[in-house]
């Protein structure tokens, strides 16, 4: 099947069986069905793995794999590979990723992977004495910074550069801070930029004549930027492709409320998280970081607003949304982890940049679905409806008897665990009468 055939579009995904998904996506991918099983099989992380992966390993720590379905991203589809406990961020997803994939889908556009080290001056130089230093000496620092990096270098990577930033510290005194800046390709970059900030150090100690403080990688990769865009047009009634005018009216209204008010910026830019931490978690990214950035961007401008908005403009509600994203598709436990290696083959990504564009587009849809929601009938009756497995499940249901007592739990229009309780009784008849 070529990229061109493919389609991510699978209606009645999610009433599959496990073993009959799996089959879906080897088939969808072209990933033999042996190659993923580390995704199905408890022993995905080798205890032998996992010992040299941590400090203090005692086991392994097990959450779903689930993939999203309807993806398009600049024409090209995916089913996407999210790890989270949380239902409803996998089903809002591919409800989302439908109502966007018309046309190219979700478009996306990404800066080249330009990652930050920082040399810190306590007591920093007069002005403008660092400021030349970095101009006269750019050819030894390139030279010097480039030379313990030949991989980097021979991909294409390597040191683009640096810039002085002034500032003043909470007491007055005055600092200095030295950015330098790395290319660093597909790498998430930390090795790089931090041992190349360790190099710039002593010298730029020895052409200052001023002490060195920290030197050490910013996990703000402001340079390394992916817009996102999604468009769905406007029809009565909504559709497929399509949503009601007056259900996008509401969306943008809620926009509007999440951009003027942190409160509100700062739980609606926790649902783009929610879709994007589940895919870093699935591919063995550093989600930590990732988080860290997209708040600070978030308040990159003095004031905490939200990372993406909503607008109507040409019959069709628009969203759009600039994110710093620092990921790999090479280095820490891409190559080690057995199911990370099985999900970027199903993702058929092998490059940093369109990996963290689709990143980004995930995050977009789960805002749509999210902000939807809220805007609709409300967050909390489809997070209950979904929830009901697990109150089967607590209930003392089987895997086999869970979607009977769930079936019966909606027809009844209640999600509590009483319900549950008493729809499997019944099931086993031994409700009493």
């Amino acid at each position: 099947m070529t990229d061109a055939e493919k389609s991510s579009r699978l209606p009645g995904f999610f009433r599959l069986s496990a073993d009959e998904r799996l089959d879906a996506v080897s088939k969808f991918s072209g990933v033999p069905r042996r190659e993923l099983v580390a995704l199905e099989s408890p022993d995905g992380l080798p205890q032998s793995v996992a010992s040299c992966m941590s400090e203090n390993v005692v086991g392994r720590y097990s959450l779903p794999v689930a993939f999203a379905t309807n993806f398009r991203v600049n024409t090209q589809d995916y089913i996407v590979p999210m790890v989270i406990e949380e239902p409803s961020v996998v089903a809002a997803a591919s409800f989302a990723a439908r109502l966007l994939r018309a046309g190219p889908g979700i478009t996306a556009t990404s800066t080249a992977p330009i990652m930050i080290g920082q040399i810190h001056f306590p007591e920093p130089p007069p002005e403008p004495v660092l400021e030349n230093v970095i101009e006269e000496q750019r050819e030894v620092l390139e030279r010097v910074l480039n030379r313990n990096h030949p991989r980097l270098i021979a991909a294409g990577g390597g040191y683009r550069g640096a810039r002085v930033r002034r500032l003043v510290d909470p007491k007055g005194r005055p600092l200095a801070v030295v950015h330098i800046h790395v290319d660093v390709r597909d790498a998430m970059g930390a090795n790089a930029v931090n041992s190349m900030a360790e190099a710039a150090a002593p010298l730029l100690e020895d052409w200052t004549g001023c002490r060195v403080g920290l030197r050490i990688l910013s996990n703000l990769p402001i340079h390394r930027r992916v817009k996102v865009e999604g468009r769905v047009a406007l029809k009565e009634g909504g559709g497929t492709h399509a949503i009601d005018p007056a259900e996008a009216a509401r969306i943008v209204e809620a926009s509007w409320f999440a951009e003027t008010d942190p409160y509100r910026a700062v739980t609606a830019n926790k649902g783009i998280m929610n879709g994007i931490d589940a895919v870093l978690l699935a591919t063995g990214q550093d989600f930590r970081a990732v988080e860290a950035a997209a708040h600070a961007f978030a308040a990159y401008e003095g004031r905490y607003t939200a990372l993406a908005q909503w607008r109507i403009e040409d019959d069709h509600l628009v969203g759009r949304m600039d994110i710093p994203l620092a990921l790999g598709t090479v280095g820490g436990v891409t190559k080690v982890h057995p199911a990370v290696r099985a999900n970027f083959k199903v993702l058929g990504l092998t490059e940093a940049q369109p990996f963290s564009e689709l990143v980004a587009a995930v995050g977009l849809a789960q805002n749509l679905a999210a902000t939807r929601a809220l805007a609709s009938e409300g967050i909390q009756r489809g997070h209950m409806r979904l929830h009901a497995r697990n109150f089967a499940m607590q209930a003392g249901a089987s895997e086999t008897e869970v979607p009977q007592v769930v079936a019966a739990m909606l027809a009844q229009g209640r999600h509590d665990q009483a319900a549950a309780d008493l729809a499997l009784l019944q099931l086993r008849g031994e409700a009493q009468d």
